[in-house]
């Protein structure tokens, strides 16, 4: 049975996307309304009768309303509503006439789709409903190019994500993402299971220009089939927290796909070869480079130093490159790390950061842009934010959340930056008021240097 041929009941039933209204029902309902206003218009004797020319009028523009049936509307603005309509609603205003139907089958609507797999016991978003999902790969996988799975935390929600992927062999998609919304489920799934699913997808796919498989088991077979099958069209590529692939699986990539110009990897993939790899004459400039910095054994682990004369190379060759560094580690663990001119744009602390390494951030980072600490310690930043505001001159976002600073500090790190910094975001207790300031103060000389009105940010209480 075809998807928009689905009766009422069965359709509702899959509740995949939400209930809005039965369009047939409201379209009976407008009509019959329009007949009982003419009837008491023409029946009632309380109703003034208004003169010939005005009644024959109106009874022409009920006429006209009546005859004006939903069918009638153009195929492509049924198309283009049909476009802002989840699937649920959309396939049952199917059902509405054979016109609607044959809009709902039109290619330009399949081209994009997000399946959504879930256990419901514990999962917060709806599922796409299995009949659906077939009907989709049957009758439509040939349309399919902007495709992403999204699977909650669950081993059995990856392996289904897993089948689908599998069964796409009629279709040559641009985009496809695979999305773990809560733990990354799909580590727990067999490699050998994902990668002869995913494999499928780069074999069939000629065009492939987006690929976000991160946190994922693909490994180096796979990237080479994805490089032999697109290489020519590759333009972003997200992988991170892929533990199967090496560093020679992203040299494949950067030495074939000569179009990249997005890559997001974890640090220990990261390498001289491959900077120079992508500094290349024949590489197009590199628009986005993302490197996530993360701990897994602490204390057990340690981190390569990438050489000067590599990150000038990237430079030379894409001087634009947003360099964006993701940092997951402890204190003791940075010592790798800005001990040479780095040139990272924006960088980001998720649990913590040395006190030494920030004061190296200022002396080695210039092309800052922006910086994000969301712990620190006890040890006030003062010295290092003074010296990060003197030499990052293109920094213009600064966010501090479990740290301490003193107000004056503040202060003057703000006076230092001026108007360029366009994002201060300061958790209130970060500020540590001093003998020139305290917490009620220092908004009103912070929004005289800015130039315009700020204040801290407050976690609220509930």
């Amino acid at each position: 049975m075809d998807v928009g041929e689905y009766p009422m009941a069965a359709v509702t039933s899959c509740g995949s996307f939400g209930v809005n209204y039965n369009l047939e029902a409201s379209f009976r309902m407008k009509r019959n309304s329009v007949s009982v206003v003419n009837k008491i218009v023409q029946s009632s004797p309380a109703v003034k009768q208004p003169k010939v020319g005005f009644y024959s009028s109106l009874s022409h523009t009920h006429m006209h309303t009546v005859l004006l049936d939903w069918g009638s509307l153009p195929h492509h603005v049924v198309l283009r509503i049909f476009q802002y309509l989840p699937l649920i609603d959309r396939a049952r205003a199917s059902s509405v006439c054979r016109k609607w139907n044959e809009v709902f089958h039109i290619p330009d609507l399949w081209r994009k789709f997000e399946f959504e797999l879930n256990q419901s016991a514990t999962s917060y978003f709806k599922s796409t409903h299995p009949d659906l999902i077939q009907q989709i790969i049957k009758k439509h996988a040939t349309h399919l190019q902007y495709v992403s799975l999204k699977v909650d935390s669950s081993t059995e929600s990856a392996e289904a994500a897993c089948d689908i992927l599998s069964q796409l062999v009629n279709c040559s998609l641009q985009t496809l993402g695979l999305i773990s919304t809560a733990k990354p489920s799909f580590m727990n799934v067999s490699k050998s299971h994902f990668v002869s699913a995913l494999t499928v997808v780069f074999v069939n796919s000629k065009s492939l220009s987006s690929v976000k498989i991160e946190d994922t088991p693909v490994d180096d077979p796979s990237l080479k089939i994805l490089v032999a099958n697109n290489s020519d069209t590759l333009r972003l590529l997200k992988m991170s927290s892929c533990p199967h692939v090496s560093s020679d699986g992203i040299l494949c990539i950067a030495d074939h796909c000569q179009g990249l110009r997005e890559l997001a990897l974890n640090y220990y993939i990261l390498s001289d070869e491959l900077l120079l790899a992508l500094s290349s004459e024949t590489h197009v400039r590199l628009e986005h480079l993302r490197i996530d910095v993360v701990s897994e054994n602490p204390g057990q682990v340690e981190f390569h130093t990438i050489k000067k004369q590599s990150w000038d190379a990237l430079i030379k060759h894409s001087p634009g490159v947003n360099v964006v560094m993701y940092f997951f580690l402890y204190e003791e663990e940075f010592e790798a790390f800005f001990r040479e001119e780095t040139p990272v744009t924006n960088l980001y602390f998720g649990r913590s950061v040395s006190k030494a390494a920030l004061g190296r951030i200022g002396l080695n980072c210039p092309r800052l842009i922006e910086l994000v600490v969301c712990a620190n310690g006890l040890q006030t930043l003062d010295d290092e934010l003074i010296c990060i505001a003197e030499c990052c001159k293109n920094l213009t976002a600064l966010g501090l959340s479990e740290c301490e600073v003193s107000c004056s500090a503040f202060v003057d790190f703000v006076r230092r930056c001026g108007k360029r910094l366009t994002h201060l975001s300061i958790m209130e207790d970060v500020l540590i008021p001093d003998g020139n300031y305290n917490l009620d103060e220092i908004h009103t000389e912070v929004s005289k240097y800015l130039g315009r009105i700020w204040f801290p940010d407050v976690l609220p209480i509930w």
